[in-house]
């Protein structure tokens, strides 16, 4: 059974899908990989953005749950998501750009040896720009959106630092150490920074310990999941295996067509995927060039696309693809 490599993938809701798909493209400048549909509630979509390719340790992905109330961010939750930029210019540059369109952020500080910038998206979703200027295992991995708004030396690369607030930290460190096979690699004060096979920013993952905050309640603007990436389904079984023996509770194994994955819970609302980076999202039913222009569904649901269609709010997305002006601002 071989380590887990990094992080796969984030999954996220939100309160309004198409300002979430405009905030993304627009602002953020991460491309629309497949406007799909939550497998588990197909009244729900699920979008995803990535890199250029949709990239393995690119995806953040968003449900729009119908009726859902507004998180309660607090102690044992998954509460900030990382995005990798290459360089500390980089950070300057989404400061200005986030000047221009009203996002809230903070200052540049540093964070681990990272220099780092949060900001909020308009659902109150936090996030954190991680620089790669210091980490010369991920500065190149990922592939700038070449038809985005942001220039190819700003632009996000990936998925960075996951962010856990918990109330038991004890417990988590077990979990991260014990079960999930992280390295602890330094403790400062509240704070406590792991990482999965060789490190680096793509395979961080931040744990806060604070005893203080109120109970965290999922809602729009907070994080469903958080998956770890595996190279393939052989791996996959043998993980599935490993939690067997531990007599940890866990799905089994689930396709979900565009990876393939096993969720386990053992930390109260903190929900852990692993997720294979195979076959991706390049698939039969949409090109490289088509990627996120048109509802895309896995192949049990594609005799049901009709009926699908009318219980979803529809946005179009058929021009996402469009060349957009480089904006250097």
């Amino acid at each position: 059974m071989k380590q887990l490599l990094g992080i796969h993938h984030v999954t996220a809701i939100t309160s309004d899908i198409k300002k979430n798909y405009e905030f993304f493209t627009e602002v953020l400048g991460m491309r629309l990989i497949k406007k799909s549909i939550n497998q588990d509630d197909i009244q729900t979509y699920h979008t995803f953005y990535g890199d250029d390719r949709g990239t393995p340790g690119s995806g953040l992905t968003f449900f729009d749950f119908k009726g859902i109330s507004q998180v309660v961010h607090g102690r044992d939750e998954i509460s900030r998501i990382g995005l990798r930029v290459p360089t500390d210019e980089a950070l300057e540059y989404f400061i200005k750009r986030f000047d221009k369109y009203g996002v809230k952020h903070g200052e540049v500080f540093d964070l681990f040896n990272s220099k780092t910038l949060y900001f909020n998206d308009f659902d109150g979703q936090q996030y954190a720009l991680i620089s790669d200027e210091k980490d010369l295992l991920w500065q190149s991995y990922g592939i700038p959106w070449k038809n985005g708004p942001v220039p190819n030396e700003y632009a996000i690369r990936g998925l960075g630092t996951i962010f856990l607030v918990v109330s038991d930290y004890a417990l988590m460190d077990a979990i991260l150490t014990n079960v999930m096979q992280f390295k602890s690699i330094e403790k400062k004060v509240a704070l406590g920074l792991y990482e999965m096979n060789n490190g680096g920013n793509g395979a961080r993952v931040i744990v806060e310990e604070n005893k203080v905050y109120p109970q965290a309640y999922q809602g729009y603007g907070g994080v469903h999941h958080v998956a770890f990436r595996l190279e393939n389904k052989e791996e996959l079984f043998k993980w599935e295996d490993f939690f067997r023996s531990k007599r940890i509770a866990n799905s089994g194994y689930v396709d979900r067509f565009y990876f393939e994955s096993v969720y386990v819970r053992m930390y109260r609302n903190i929900l852990f995927e692993l997720a294979t980076d195979e076959p991706g999202f390049i698939d039969d039913q949409e090109s490289y060039e088509k990627l996120g222009t048109d509802l895309a569904l896995p192949p049990k649901f594609r005799e049901h696309k009709k009926q699908i269609e009318n219980l979803i709010k529809p946005f179009d997305t058929s021009d996402s693809n469009r060349i957009r002006q480089k904006d250097y601002l």
